[in-house]
């Protein structure tokens, strides 16, 4: 396995999926299984209740640039700063809006906040680190 980094001066084409936060294990930032009231991750057997469950930023996307394209995955605080909260709050963020606002179906809250990912993302160029 070649473990040699680099950079990566490209632009973004397009964001690969809705979802831009998970509910990560604190060991080993695995994704965990939640029901309704416990979690638990597949990988190192961390368990707990699913309140105390934190999220991480988890964003795909396809950049391109002068030559190739490519398909990426940012994780993590890094996007903080793009988001203007920790991943964990944009979930409770969003949980709150749809409670409050009484949306059975989520979908009207997704969509803006992708519309609003995809705003912030699409056609910027940036430097990845991969």
């Amino acid at each position: 396995m070649n473990s040699m980094q680099s950079l990566l001066a490209a632009s973004v084409i397009s964001i690969q999926n809705s979802c831009f936060t998970y509910p990560a294990c604190q060991n080993c930032f695995s994704r965990l299984i939640l029901d309704s009231r416990r979690f638990n991750c597949l990988k190192c057997g961390c368990t707990g209740e699913a309140k105390d469950a934190s999220y991480r930023y988890r964003l795909s996307l396809k950049i391109a640039d002068t030559n190739d394209l490519f398909d990426i995955t940012v994780f993590g605080s890094c996007l903080d700063p793009f988001f203007g909260v920790t991943a964990e709050n944009l979930q409770r963020y969003i949980q709150d809006f749809n409670q409050l606002s009484g949306e059975r179906n989520t979908e009207s809250s997704t969509r803006a906040l992708v519309q609003a990912v995809e705003t912030c993302f699409i056609g910027k160029k940036f430097i990845f680190g991969v």
